[in-house]
């Protein structure tokens, strides 16, 4: 049985690797994002940075909106961090942009100590008041 997007992600994995390898631990999260997004250019990784994504409440939607670090292929959320270790509220928030988005697969990724660290998060059910949520043209 192969992962869900399991290339697209060894990809995105491997990139981060290679940040990782070049910089080390120590740097502050948006050093790591902008390393990987010139990763991502090299490795021919289709990528989105900071975008924006819309929630709505009862067929509403708000004004307010998450902003995800990275959308790869248009299908796989990418949420990097530089703390100590990823816990449960790093988890949520990723899920909640998998929730508002409807996309099935988030990864989330600690760049920032001695060894990467990586988790793969599944959106296992549908969010029924959750609308597709990438605003268009913002990327």
């Amino acid at each position: 049985m192969s992962l869900l997007y399991e290339s697209e992600t060894y990809g995105i994995i491997g990139a981060a690797m290679a940040v990782h390898s070049e910089l080390g631990p120590g740097f502050l999260e948006t050093v790591y994002q902008e390393a990987l997004e010139y990763e991502f250019s090299l490795d021919n990784i289709p990528t989105h940075k900071e975008v924006p994504l819309q929630v709505y409440y009862k067929d509403r939607l708000l004004s307010k909106f998450y902003i995800a670090d990275f959308v790869c292929y248009d299908k796989i959320i990418v949420e990097v961090k530089s703390v100590k270790a990823l816990h449960n509220e790093h988890k949520a928030q990723i899920l909640n942009y998998l929730n508002a988005t409807k996309l099935k697969l988030g990864l989330l990724i600690n760049i920032g100590q001695q060894k990467l660290e990586y988790q793969r998060i599944i959106r296992e059910h549908p969010v029924s008041s959750a609308k597709s949520a990438l605003k268009k043209g913002e990327h």
